[in-house]
C-alpha cells in the first residue's frame, strides 16, 4: 500500500506539471506555425524534428540505466549504485561520440538528394541539423543523471523542469514572431540551446543531491558490470534507435513524395499524439521504477500485478482525454490553428487510434526490461520497426494517398503488441489468456462504450462551442460509468478504493482549513 501511495503521489506531481504545460505547449505550437509558415514548419519537422525523436531515444536509454539503478536500490546495495553510475557515464560518452559520427555521415546523404527543400532554404536546414547534433550529444551524456532522478522517483524535480521547459518554449515562440533574423534558423538554434541548458541543470542537481552521483571511473570501474550494462544498453539502444529512425523516416518518406507542406500536417499530428499520450505516459513514468524495484526485490507476482494494473490505468487515462478530441477535432483545430493544414485532422485522428492500441502494452515492455533478458526481444522489435518505411515508400510510389502511412503504422502497432506479449510470456511468466480476458477486453469495451455514447451529440447538434461542452460532459459521465463497471474487476476495485478514499480525505482537510 505504501508503494501505491508513493506512485500516486508522484503521479500527482506529474499531472500538476501537465495541467500547466499542455495548454502552453499547444499555444506555443500555434505561434510557431504562424511565424514560420507551413513550408518552414514542415522543414523544421523533417530536419530538427529529429530532436523530438531524440527525446524519445534519450528516455529509452535512460530507462536502460534506470533499470540497473532501480534494481540495485530494490536490493538495497548502495555500492552497486555507485558502480552503476560510473559505468553508465563511461558508456554514454562512448555512445555519444558514435551517434555524432553517424549523424554527420547521415547528413551527407540526407542533404544530397534524399530530402526535398526549396533551394533558398537548404542552408537554413543544414544549420538546424548541426544544432540538432550538438543537442543530441548533450542529451546522451546526461542520460545517467536522468536515470538517477527516475530511480529515486523524484517526480517533483521532473515536474519543475517540465514547467520550466514549457515556459522557455513559449518565450522562444514569442521571440520568433518578432525577430529580424531568419525565423527558422533562430527557432532551431534556440530549441537546441534550451535542451543543453535543461540537461546541465539536471547534472548540477544530481551531484548536489545524491550520494551515489560521484564520478571516479578509475576507482569504481567494474569490467563485469561494464559488459553487462554494455550488452543491455546496446540492445536497448538498437531497439530505441531503430524505432526513432523509423519515426523520423516517416517524415522523410512523406517529404520525398508529397513535399514539406504535408510534413506540417504530420508534425501537428505528432504534437497532438505527444500531448494526449503524455497524460498516460506521465503515470507510467511514476510506475516504472516501482515495477523494476519489485523485480529487484524478488517480487515477480507483485511486479506483474502492478504491470497489468498500470496497463489499464494508462489506457483509461488516455481515453479520458482522447475521446472528446477525436470526436470534436475539426472544431478544436479551427480554434487552435485557424489555418488548418491539409490532412492535419485525418492524420491526427489516425495517430491517436494507433496510440490507444500501443498504450495497453507499454507497461508490459517495462516488465520485460525489468527482468533484463532483452536480446531476442530487441532484435525482433528492431526488425519490425524498419518494415513500415519501405512499405510506405512502395505504396506512395504507386500513388496511394499520404494517409496510408498511418494505416501501415496501425498494422505495425498490432504486430508490435503481439511480440511484446510473446516475450512477456517467455521471460515474465505473463498469462496471455488472462491478459486478454481481464485487461484487453475490459479496456476495449470500456473505450467502445465511451466513444459511441460520446458521439451521439454530433447527430443532433451543429458544430460549435456548445456542442463541444456537451460532448465533454457526456464523455466524462460515460467514462466514469464504463471504467468502473466494465474496466475494473472486483479485486482491482478493492485496491483502488483505499487510494480514492485517501485522496478524498486530503481534499476534505484542505477544504476545512480554507473554510476555517
Amino acid at each position: 500500500m505504501e508503494q501505491a501511495r508513493r506512485v500516486a503521489k508522484n503521479t500527482g506531481f506529474l499531472y500538476a506539471r501537465m495541467a500547466i504545460t499542455v495548454f502552453i505547449s499547444l499555444y506555443a505550437t500555434r505561434l510557431v506555425l504562424a511565424a514560420l509558415g507551413a513550408t518552414d514548419f514542415g522543414i523544421f519537422n523533417v530536419v530538427a524534428g529529429a530532436i523530438a525523436m531524440l527525446t524519445f531515444l534519450n528516455a529509452a536509454m535512460a530507462s536502460a540505466t534506470q533499470r540497473f539503478m532501480s534494481f540495485a536500490e530494490g536490493k538495497g546495495d548502495f555500492q552497486a549504485q555507485v558502480r552503476i553510475f560510473n559505468v553508465s557515464v563511461l558508456l554514454h560518452w562512448i555512445i555519444g561520440f558514435v551517434v555524432v559520427l553517424l549523424l554527420e555521415l547521415a547528413a551527407y546523404f540526407l542533404f544530397d538528394g534524399i530530402l526535398e527543400f526549396p533551394e533558398d532554404r537548404m542552408y537554413a536546414a543544414k544549420l538546424i541539423f548541426q544544432c540538432m547534433v550538438i543537442s543530441t550529444f548533450f542529451k546522451i551524456i546526461s542520460v545517467p543523471y536522468d536515470a538517477v532522478i527516475n530511480a529515486h522517483e523524484n517526480m517533483f524535480l521532473v515536474a519543475i523542469l517540465g514547467v520550466l521547459e514549457s515556459f522557455i518554449k513559449l518565450g522562444i515562440a514569442l521571440y520568433i514572431t518578432s525577430t529580424a533574423f531568419d525565423t527558422l534558423v533562430t527557432y532551431g538554434f534556440l530549441m537546441a540551446l534550451m535542451e543543453v541548458v535543461l540537461l546541465l541543470i539536471r547534472r548540477v542537481y544530481c551531484h548536489r543531491s545524491y550520494a551515489e552521483v560521484t564520478i571516479n571511473i578509475k576507482r569504481h570501474y567494474d569490467p563485469v558490470l561494464f559488459k553487462e550494462m554494455g550488452n543491455f544498453a546496446g540492445w536497448s539502444f538498437l531497439g530505441s534507435s531503430t524505432t526513432m529512425f523509423s519515426q523520423y523516416g516517416q517524415a522523410v518518406v512523406l517529404n520525398m513524395f508529397f513535399g514539406p507542406k504535408i510534413n506540417a500536417s504530420h508534425g501537428i499530428a505528432n504534437q497532438i499524439s505527444g500531448q494526449m499520450g503524455a497524460f498516460s505516459t506521465t503515470m507510467l513514468k511514476a510506475l516504472s521504477p516501482a515495477i523494476t524495484k519489485s523485480e529487484g526485490a524478488g517480487g515477480r507476482l507483485n511486479m506483474l500485478k502492478m504491470t497489468l494494473l498500470g496497463s489499464k490505468f494508462s489506457f483509461f487515462l488516455l481515453i479520458f482525454f482522447t475521446v472528446p478530441v477525436i470526436i470534436e477535432m475539426p472544431f478544436i483545430f479551427k480554434f487552435w490553428l485557424v489555418n488548418v493544414p491539409t490532412y492535419a485532422i485525418l492524420f491526427s485522428r489516425l495517430i491517436l487510434f494507433n496510440k490507444l492500441i500501443e498504450q495497453l502494452f507499454v507497461p508490459i515492455d517495462t516488465a520485460i526490461r525489468a527482468v533484463g533478458n532483452i536480446k531476442e526481444y530487441q532484435i525482433a522489435i528492431s526488425i519490425l520497426a524498419i518494415l513500415p518505411l519501405p512499405l510506405c515508400a512502395l505504396l506512395f510510389y504507386y500513388d496511394f494517398p499520404p494517409y496510408y502511412l498511418y494505416v501501415v503504422l496501425m498494422a505495425y502497432v498490432i504486430l508490435h503488441a503481439m511480440i511484446i506479449l510473446f516475450y512477456a510470456q517467455k521471460y515474465c511468466s505473463l498469462s496471455i489468456t488472462s491478459f486478454f480476458k481481464h485487461t484487453f477486453l475490459r479496456s476495449f469495451f470500456s473505450f467502445l462504450t465511451v466513444i459511441i455514447l460520446s458521439y451521439l451529440p454530433i447527430l443532433f447538434l451543429s458544430e460549435g462551442l456548445p456542442r463541444l461542452v456537451v460532448v465533454i460532459f457526456v464523455s466524462v459521465f460515460t467514462y466514469i460509468f464504463a471504467v468502473w463497471y466494465i474496466g475494473f474487476n472486483n479485486a482491482e476495485k478493492q485496491q483502488i478504493l483505499p487510494l480514492i478514499n485517501s485522496a478524498l480525505g486530503k481534499f476534505k482537510k484542505i477544504f476545512k482549513k480554507e473554510k476555517s
